[in-house]
C-alpha cells in the first residue's frame, strides 16, 4: 500500500489534497500532520511511509529546518514540498535541501498528480517555465547551500539566531546553553562555512531564505 503524508498545518488544504489525489492512485493511505513535531511523530510511528508533501512554513519547519531534519533523520523517503512560495531561489534551495521535487500550490489536480508520479519514479521535479530560472541561480548560492545542509540541528540554529543578530549571551538564554556551549557551535560555523569571523557568516548567507 502506498502512503503519503499530507504535512501541512491548514486543515483544510490537507482535505482539499487528500480529496483530489485519492481518486487518482489505487491502495493509497493518506496521513496527515500540522506541524514538524507531528510530522517527525508520524514518520516514526509509520516508519513505511512513501511520500510526505511537505508544507515549508509549518510550525517548527520556517527557514528550511523542517526538510533539512526530515531529510537527516528518513533519508530515504520521498519528499515533495508544496508551497505558495514558487520564486526561483526558493526552489532552488528546497532541491539543494533535500527535496525531491517542488510543487506550486496553483496547480491543477492533473498536473499535481503528473509531477507527483514523476517524482515517485526518482525523477527531481520542478515546473518547466522555473527550470532554467532555477539554472540561472549563483554557484556561490549553491555552494552555501550544499555547506548548510551538512549543519547539524544545533548549529543550524545557532546559525539562523546570528544572522538576527543575537550575541553569544542572547543566543545561550534563547537555546537553554551555555555560552562556552554557543562559542563551540559558532566555530563549528567557521569550519563548515569556510569563514573566520560572524561577519563572513553574514556575508555567505545572506542569499539564503533564512528569514
Amino acid at each position: 500500500m502506498l502512503k503519503i503524508l499530507v504535512a501541512d498545518d491548514h486543515p483544510l488544504y490537507r482535505e482539499a489534497i487528500t480529496g483530489a489525489l485519492k481518486p487518482n492512485f489505487s491502495n493509497v493511505k493518506f496521513l496527515e500532520s500540522d506541524s514538524f513535531d507531528t510530522t517527525i511523530g508520524v514518520l516514526r510511528k509509520q516508519r513505511n511511509v512513501d511520500v510526505v508533501l511537505l508544507d515549508l512554513n509549518m510550525p517548527g519547519c520556517e527557514n528550511y529546518y523542517g526538510l533539512l531534519r526530515v531529510r537527516q533523520l528518513f533519508p530515504n523517503i520521498i519528499i515533495a514540498v508544496v508551497s505558495a512560495f514558487d520564486d526561483p531561489k526558493t526552489i532552488f534551495e528546497t532541491i539543494e535541501f533535500g527535496a525531491n521535487g517542488f510543487i506550486p500550490k496553483t496547480l491543477t489536480t492533473v498536473e499535481f498528480v503528473k509531477a507527483l508520479n514523476e517524482i515517485m519514479t526518482g525523477k527531481i521535479w520542478i515546473p518547466d517555465n522555473m527550470r532554467q530560472k532555477v539554472a540561472d541561480v549563483s554557484q556561490e548560492t549553491k555552494k552555501i547551500s550544499q555547506q548548510v545542509r551538512m549543519l547539524t540541528p544545533k548549529q543550524f540554529e545557532v546559525l539562523r539566531l546570528v544572522k538576527r543578530g543575537m550575541s553569544n549571551k542572547e543566543i545561550s538564554d534563547s537555546l537553554s546553553v551555555t555560552e562556552a556551549t554557543v562559542k563551540a557551535h559558532i566555530s563549528s560555523l567557521f569550519k563548515r562555512l569556510d569563514v573566520k569571523s560572524r561577519t563572513q557568516i553574514l556575508v555567505a548567507i545572506e542569499k539564503l531564505n533564512l528569514d
